[in-house]
């Protein structure tokens, strides 16, 4: 399996929306709405924690407090627009 690249920043922006840097080079806007108000995205609603992203243990995750982290492949995926399958082939 090919090895992604890590996130080295990220910031929160309005609508649900983060922008992220990849060790790639590779930066850019990512939709979370779809997540919002879906069990532990709750979350992002109190106490303004969405505007508390951070990139959390090494790049290994995208996170805005401890119990609250997403995986950054999806995220890296929808930036340059492929699929798993389309990235792992080349």
């Amino acid at each position: 399996m090919n090895n992604f690249p890590k996130p080295i920043e990220v910031k929160a922006l309005p609508d649900y929306r983060i922008w992220v840097s990849f060790t790639d080079g590779q930066s850019g806007e990512v939709s979370l709405m779809n997540l919002k108000g879906k069990g532990v995205f709750n979350a992002w609603d109190k106490n303004d924690l969405f505007s508390k992203v951070f990139v959390a243990d090494n790049g290994r995750c995208i996170a805005w407090n401890e119990e609250l982290e997403i995986c950054p492949n999806s995220l890296y995926l929808d930036l340059i627009g492929k699929t798993f399958e389309e990235y792992a082939s080349h």
